[in-house]
């Protein structure tokens, strides 16, 4: 799976002029299942994400999680970090991303795993054509890959 995470000190997301999901400060991630993801990979990366310490301390260096700063996350499907073939013209492909079926429920799986280590988590709607909104807090952007190694 693939994720962009930027720490925000706002993001909305809204389908047909209807906010499905907002948060204030916290994390904007925008995730993708890949073709051979499983459940491993959504459970890896959700957990991976949830500890992960961007959040300044009294010192004022990113070294707090999520869960120290009251934070939210905003979760929405992005199948477009899947894209593949620009090397060799400027149309991406997508066919290195799961299915919709296993990508919705490697989404939900995602999103549940988030919720078990007690976040909030707000999210937009999968497949659908949404609106996102956010101030990028620093900024500060992570990717994530389960398929790269660390």
């Amino acid at each position: 799976m693939r994720a962009v995470v930027q720490r925000v000190s706002q993001a909305s997301v809204t389908v047909d002029d209807q906010v499905t999901g907002s948060i204030g400060r916290g994390f904007l991630v925008l995730v993708c299942a890949m073709a051979g993801d499983g459940e491993p990979d959504a459970e890896r990366l959700a957990r991976k994400i949830a500890a992960l310490r961007i959040f300044r301390d009294a010192a004022g260096k990113m070294n707090l999680p999520l869960s120290a700063v009251d934070g939210a996350v905003l979760v929405v499907s992005q199948f477009t970090l899947a894209a593949t073939g620009m090397d060799s013209g400027n149309r991406p492909g997508f066919s290195a991303a799961a299915g919709p079926e296993l990508g919705e429920q490697l989404y939900r799986t995602f999103c549940t795993v988030l919720r078990n280590q007690g976040l909030q988590v707000e999210t937009g709607m999968f497949g659908a054509d949404m609106k996102v909104a956010l101030v990028n807090d620093g900024p500060v952007t992570i990717l994530f890959d389960t398929a790269a190694t660390d």
